[in-house]
């Protein structure tokens, strides 16, 4: 029976777009196998049902096809098949629609800085992980 590694699987099937990502997630304990969550190195096999948090969003796949290096999208998603209940992908969809205006920044302050667009993404990072 084949195996793959789950920061390799994630990775490779376009849930991160690089595997760092994926392994730093799986041990801040964002990614589960089945209910026990996952080390970068833990294994996965076909049938196997992975629970991603990710952006605010808990995201559930079941693994068809084992991937150990990154494919086209098309090829991607047919590796899995997605379970991610449809309230889930919209929960958001009511908090947003109709709430807020868009981002400004006071007149004559030209465009962000590298170091204050850093600030801005860390800070929406946070706000949206809770």
């Amino acid at each position: 029976m084949k195996k793959v590694r789950i920061d390799k699987w994630l990775w490779s099937v376009r849930i991160y777009k690089s595997r760092t990502l994926a392994s730093d997630n799986c041990r801040k304990g964002r990614v589960k196998i089945g209910e026990v969550k996952a080390k970068p190195s833990q294994l996965v096999m076909v049938g196997d049902r992975v629970h991603v948090h990710k952006n605010g969003f808990n995201l559930e796949f079941e693994v068809v096809e084992l991937l150990e290096k990154r494919v086209s999208a098309p090829l991607a998603q047919a590796a899995y098949v997605d379970h991610t209940p449809a309230s889930e992908l919209g929960k958001f969809d009511d908090w947003f629609i109709g709430k807020a205006s868009a981002e400004r920044r006071e007149k004559g302050e030209g465009r962000p800085t590298k170091k204050e667009r850093r600030e801005l993404d860390t800070f929406k990072d946070d706000v949206f992980e809770k």
